[in-house]
């Protein structure tokens, strides 16, 4: 079994003893805390403030946020935002059809989408300036520019975290007590490939127990689980007791220096403990729990079967999910992009989507969960030689929906030609900025630290008052 990250690290510190780091790598294995200790490593909370001092101020709309990420960039002017008057090379193959709500058209690919338009809104004019994916998908998650325009990039600790990463802390701060982690990715993390993943999407500054809990597998694989969340058959909760007693004697006699690193092993370690300790995490992981006909709902696929997912993580009490729709750039059309649209990537897209907002409203959950559908940047208003459209940031779509958002609307128009915001720029700080407003957040006036120290505001961004 692989060692956490974390425990590799400290395995290697000067001040820790051999027998110590045996009784909490191999020893806890053993117990099948290993597992546990990787994921509390993505996501483990620490020691949790007391609800009393909550950051929360405002009134809070939302309790959650699920944001559905198409990782590659889908077409703007084939979505959300048509210019059937535009000549040829840019309007595309695609039609507008009429909406629920008199006046807002979207795309003859979305039909469904197109019934429950009073339900939503599209932000049109969302802009930014890095065309590269790994630095657009920064700029979109994170609200704030890369250091450098470019895809081969990878995470650091000393990045500026995602709303998603911000969002979790913030929860744990006002006394998160859910069996879920606060933040999760499904299926597979922000990346341009396996080799260069997103920075930002992790806890970066915040450290690693604010990592998100990233699924890493394809939920939609027959049988299907996580492993880890129970304990080991093997061990009895008698002697899991006893070797937390043996650790915790090792603890007093002062074996390890008190440090930053041990007392993230340790949160790690008891919300491990506590995790197996109890099936509540696995049950809710567990899909297999769904009736057939729920799962067909969203689709036999890891886009549909990762946001059914993601509606039961937010009903465990899950505060941010993210579904990326992968794996890696798969909604980068250069070729091929209106064939590659109507026929891959769009209907089980318009399917998840459709069912997960369907869902949450039966469940009456739809109110209190922000869901978000966006993605690195647009892509080019004309139409290059192989039929497809590149990269652009200028200008571009996102939709919101349910967590206090006035559906029914458009905001921002785009100009004649869809590449530029014509009235009403948003950027992808602003958008940030009405997400923790909607959880109730005063985000502007909120911070965290850097790893020099320097304080840095949760967003810096203003909330679109159209949409709240």
């Amino acid at each position: 079994m692989r060692i956490p990250a974390a425990l590799r690290s400290v395995a290697s510190a000067p001040d820790v003893l051999s027998r110590r780091r045996w009784l909490s790598t191999s020893g806890l294995q053993a117990a099948g805390l290993g597992a546990m200790s990787q994921f509390w490593n993505a996501v483990s909370q620490g020691a949790p403030l007391p609800a009393a001092t909550s950051l929360a101020t405002k009134t809070r709309r939302a309790k959650s946020v699920i944001m559905i990420f198409n990782c590659g960039a889908p077409s703007h002017i084939d979505l959300w935002d048509m210019k059937p008057q535009a000549p040829s090379e840019i309007r595309g193959s695609f039609e507008p059809i009429a909406t629920n709500v008199p006046g807002i058209e979207i795309s003859e690919l979305l039909p469904e989408v197109a019934k429950r338009m009073d339900k939503l809104s599209i932000v049109r004019t969302l802009h930014h300036t890095h065309g590269g994916h790994n630095s657009g998908m920064h700029w979109s998650i994170v609200g704030k520019p890369y250091r450098i325009d470019s895809t081969l990039i990878n995470p650091g600790r000393a990045d500026v975290p995602c709303f998603g990463t911000l969002a979790g802390w913030l929860a744990q701060k006002d006394g998160y007590s859910a069996n879920v982690p606060p933040y999760v990715i499904t299926p597979f993390p922000h990346c341009d490939s396996t080799k260069y993943l997103t920075p930002g999407q992790f806890g970066g500054c915040l450290g690693s127990r604010f990592d998100p809990f990233v699924l890493n597998a394809d939920p939609n694989t027959k049988g299907f689980q996580v492993p880890g969340l129970k304990l080991d058959e093997a061990v009895s909760q008698q002697r899991l007791h006893d070797r937390q007693s043996l650790l915790q004697t090792l603890d007093e006699r002062g074996l390890l220096t008190p440090s930053e690193m041990t007392h993230d092993i340790d949160a790690q370690r008891a919300k491990a403990l506590g995790l197996i300790s109890s099936n509540a995490a696995s049950e809710v992981f567990d899909l297999s729990k769904e009736p057939d006909a729920v799962r067909d709902r969203y689709g036999r696929h890891s886009w549909g079967q990762s946001h059914l997912l993601a509606r039961r993580l937010i009903e465990a009490g899950s505060r941010f999910v993210t579904t990326v729709n992968g794996p890696s750039i798969t909604w980068d059309t250069h070729k091929d992009n209106f064939s590659q649209m109507k026929n891959r990537l769009v209907p089980p897209m318009e399917k998840a989507y459709v069912a997960l907002i369907d869902d949450l409203s039966e469940r009456g959950l739809l109110d209190e969960t922000l869901v978000i559908w966006m993605g690195d940047f647009g892509r080019t208003p004309i139409i290059n030689k192989e039929a497809g459209r590149d990269h652009w940031p200028q200008c571009y779509s996102m939709v919101l929906a349910g967590g206090g958002i006035r559906g029914g609307q458009v905001v921002g128009e785009s100009d004649k030609t869809g590449s530029r915001p014509l009235n009403r720029p948003v950027t992808p700080s602003d958008i940030h900025a009405t997400v923790f407003d909607a959880l109730g957040y005063d985000a502007q006036h909120i911070n965290y630290h850097m790893t020099d120290g320097r304080p840095m505001p949760v967003c810096d961004g203003t909330p679109i008052h159209e949409l709240l």
